[in-house]
């Protein structure tokens, strides 16, 4: 399988439990690897045959804009729910980190890998 890699995608969202989480938008980053044959679109040259990680990359950011989730667990299983139901492919990884939550670390995050299968498909 092919990868298309969507690599440090930062936006702002509501994520969280605390209660200054619940009001104030936090930077969310957002790294995904889309498993899919992309032979079709190579062989085609053809946008319909391909699939369109700028419309994956805009309907994320939606998601995100509009969502309030209390856990990261929820959020980037949303994510994954998006990219596969909406868009088709067969699997995907995706990493949430939210940088600059945790006092001495960098970030912190979950990664979760996602199939077909996952949701009935």
């Amino acid at each position: 399988m092919d990868k298309i890699i969507i690599r440090d995608l930062l936006l702002r969202g509501i994520i969280g439990i605390n209660p200054d989480e619940r009001v104030n938008k936090q930077d969310i980053l957002i790294n995904m690897v889309i498993f899919a044959d992309i032979r079709p679109a190579a062989a085609s040259d053809d946008i319909n045959d391909a699939v369109n990680y700028k419309s994956i990359t805009k309907r994320i950011i939606q998601h995100i804009e509009a969502s309030s989730d209390y856990l990261v667990e929820k959020l980037v299983t949303d994510l994954a729910r998006i990219v596969i139901v909406e868009f088709g492919v067969e699997r995907v990884q995706v990493r949430l980190e939210k940088p600059g939550a945790l006092r001495f670390a960098e970030s912190v995050g979950i990664e979760i890998e996602r199939s077909r299968a996952d949701f009935g498909l």
